[in-house]
Order: structure tokens, then C-alpha cells, then sequence
């Protein structure tokens, strides 16, 4: 199904970072309802849709849609709504069973219950665990996630893969890599801005500094999967990130340097394992293959995304030097 071309798309999440991102992509030529709670940001990344003749925004929870009678004529499903704060995990894990298995789930009864059959699903590299194989294609196996939250995005991927097969829903998953840009509310980006604004001095790094991951700009995140989604005939896993990695150190000097503090030194907490906190993969790359396979093309690489994506959040926190 073509994304671009009169649907009626329904969006969860879509108030938040890569929601409000892919609404910009879609609502030109379409009809979007964007359901979200506003757990995360409130409207001001929707806002100037409000108005908008084929824009409707519902404030509810996903796990509630399987009980509505008002959302009869969607075509596809966008599904980004999720609890995302893995650092707080340990603390918590049944904020990440409830929102992204239970919530998924009752997401997935709307689905069927209203004969919608597509959904674009945000999963994540989290569920690899610590991968023995680098980069780490879509095969690998077994999956042993440190996380609730990657747990919670193996326990999604599992349910819509049975739909599929129960009922006919298509569903393209997308792994992601450290997806980053404009409109972040949280994350290790937003995280240094806020340390370097209160401590210009000695701020901290979690961890040893030599955490690694690959980090995708949002644009090419949301448009890398309106690509692949369209291109794909049925049910399918795909990696989404760029092949090179960026290390948590590089990230806050990035972040120093666009704050005009170049010369800034940070102190490292040693954490656990040199990771910066329990459930933290310290070491995250993806095979990106068979993204790049489909024709599609990153804009920026990994250092890039970084680079643009605190440019983008320091405007936005409306820093001056």
C-alpha cells in the first residue's frame, strides 16, 4: 500500500519525537488520526495540525482502542506509541509490560476487530541483547534481551507475527538503531545539553565513555520505513540504522563543541561494566543490508545524524552561545 496517496493512517504515539516526525511526512496527502496519551510531551509538536480538515488528534491510551467504536475507517497503522525510557527499567518493568505487550496487544484486537490490515511497528536493537555477532543482521539467534523494554519489543514482534498469520495482518517491523533529531524530549543528546547547562565545568558521562551505537537521523528513520513498508509484500523484519557506530564520548563532545565549550572535561561515572546503567548494551551495531537492498539511502551517517540532531535540539531548547 502506498503511504503518500489518500489513506486514512492511524498513528499511536504521534504527539511524540518520531510520531510528530512521521505526522510531517504523512499529512500532506492523507487523512491522520494521532492517538496518544501525552504521558511523554504534550501537543506542541502536533499543534499546527489541530485545525487541520484531515487531521484528528484522540487523547487516549492504546490499550483502550479495542473498546472504541470510533475508529472504524483506518487503513493502516503507524505504531510508535511505547514506554521508551529504558534506563529506568529495572525499576519498573511493568510500565514496559504494560504499555508495550498489553498495549500492543489490545492495539492488535482493534486491528482485527476492524478489519485493518497493515501496521508499521517500532521494535528495537535493544531485543538483540548483547549480539556475539557484529554488525548483527535480522537472523541472528537467539535473542537474550537485558531489558524489559527490549523484552517488551521481542513480546510485540512475536504477536503481530502470529496475527499475521492468524488473521491476514501485514506487518512490517523495523529494529531500530539510536534514532535521533528534532523534537527529542529524552536521550543521551538531551541528556548532555541539560548536564552541560547546569555543570559547563565537570559534567558526567554514565559509564566508561566507550559505549557505541549506531545513531539514525529521524528523517531517515521515518522515511527509510514509509520506503520499506511500501516496497514490501508481506510480513517482514528489517534493521533500520547506518552501518557505522558513535561512541557515547564523541556524542558529548559534539555536544560541548555546538555549545561553544570545547574544552570542557567530563567525569566518568566507571558504571557497571563500563556500561552507564543495568540493562545498558554497551556495544550496539546493526546489519543494514537489507535496508540498503530495497534502494534506500541514508542522508547522514551515524556521526552525522549526532551532529544535526544537536544542532536541531539546541535550537529548539532555544540555546545561544
Amino acid at each position: 500500500m502506498k503511504l503518500s496517496n489518500g489513506k486514512n493512517i492511524l498513528i499511536t504515539g504521534g504527539a511524540g519525537f518520531i510520531g510528530s516526525n512521521m505526522v510531517e511526512k504523512l499529512a500532506e496527502n492523507n487523512r491522520i488520526t494521532v492517538v496518544d496519551n501525552l504521558s511523554n510531551v504534550d501537543e506542541r509538536y502536533i499543534s499546527k495540525y489541530l485545525n487541520k480538515k484531515d487531521f484528528r488528534f484522540l487523547k487516549a491510551d492504546i490499550s483502550s482502542l479495542h473498546e472504541r467504536s470510533d475508529l472504524t475507517d483506518v487503513d493502516v497503522v503507524v505504531h510508535l506509541a511505547a514506554n521508551s525510557d529504558v534506563r529506568n527499567g529495572s525499576n519498573g518493568p511493568e510500565v514496559d509490560f504494560q504499555n508495550n505487550v498489553v498495549g500492543t496487544f489490545n492495539l492488535l484486537e482493534y486491528m482485527r476487530k476492524n478489519d485493518v490490515g497493515e501496521i508499521l511497528f517500532a521494535s528495537s536493537s535493544t531485543l538483540y541483547g548483547e549480539a556475539a555477532v557484529l554488525p548483527t543482521p535480522e537472523n541472528y539467534g537467539p535473542y537474550m534481551p537485558i531489558s524489559s523494554y527490549g523484552a517488551s519489543k521481542m513480546a510485540g514482534e512475536g504477536f503481530i507475527t502470529s496475527y499475521s498469520h492468524y488473521y491476514g495482518i501485514r506487518g512490517t517491523i523495523f529494529r531500530f538503531a539510536n534514532i535521533v533529531g528534532k523534537n527529542s524530549t529524552h536521550g543521551v543528546i538531551f541528556d548532555f545539553i541539560r548536564k552541560l547547562q547546569k555543570n559547563p565545568e565537570e559534567p558526567e558521562i554514565l559509564g566508561d565513555g566507550t559505549q557505541r551505537k549506531s545513531y539514525m537521523h529521524v528523517q531517515d528513520c521515518v522515511g527509510s520505513m514509509i520506503h520499506v513498508h511500501e516496497k514490501s509484500a508481506k510480513t517482514d523484519i528489517i534493521n533500520l540504522g547506518n552501518r557505522e557506530t558513535t561512541s557515547v564520548t564523541k556524542i558529548a563532545h559534539t555536544v560541548a563543541e555546538r555549545m561553544g565549550l570545547p574544552k570542557v572535561k567530563f567525569r566518568y561515572t566507571g558504571g557497571i561494566d563500563g556500561r552507564g546503567w543495568a540493562g545498558d548494551v554497551k556495544v550496539a551495531q546493526l546489519d543494514v543490508n537489507k535496508l540498503f537492498s530495497t534502494g534506500w539511502t541514508n542522508k547522514y551517517d551515524s556521526d552525522g545524524s549526532v551532529d544535526v540532531a544537536v544542532a536541531e535540539t539546541l535550537k529548539q531548547m532555544g540555546w545561544r552561545k
